[in-house]
């Protein structure tokens, strides 16, 4: 009895208080001489995390890593972004699995896009841009976005 009574102790000292939340960690932003890293997890079919915090004008080291089997992109962006690259991959439907095949957008609603193959890490230098508007994070490969594969993008005050 003295052992389930102990291992009920720890194991509620180990979970914790279940009405106490965490506080967000304050994020100092990058700057173009020290960029913040900024994890973005592809799976299938899934981003992890379920929102990416980036600070308006703040340069960010961005590692995109595929942790699923088929290949992903991330596209950051608005509305317009996301629609115009939704419909530029519309046109690859029924292409042969492997690479993405080539598309492209106006470069008005160009975005960020990142392609990256099952087990692949893509790095890429960013600086995030200043004006404030509702952006995601999106895969436009064929059938990824209807199967829940984008993000909010939460927009964070500097330290």
């Amino acid at each position: 009895m003295a052992c389930l009574t102990m291992a009920i102790g720890v194991a509620a000292v180990a979970c914790g208080d279940a009405t106490t939340v965490p506080a967000t960690p304050a994020i100092q932003p990058g700057t173009a001489g020290s960029p913040r890293e900024v994890n973005l997890i592809t799976k299938d079919y899934s981003f992890l995390p379920d929102v990416l915090d980036l600070v308006p004008g703040e340069t960010v080291l961005l590692h995109v890593v595929n942790g699923g089997l088929a290949v992903h992109e991330a596209i950051l962006g608005d509305d317009a972004v996301q629609a115009a690259w939704e419909s530029a991959e519309a046109a690859t439907v029924g292409s042969p699995p492997g690479p993405t095949p080539v598309v492209s957008v106006a470069p008005q609603v160009r975005g960020l896009r990142i392609v990256v193959r099952s087990g692949e890490r893509v790095d890429v230098a960013w600086t995030v841009p200043s004006a404030i508007a509702p952006w995601s994070v999106g895969c436009h490969i064929p059938g990824h976005l209807a199967r829940g594969m984008v993000i909010p993008i939460r927009w964070v005050d500097r330290l």
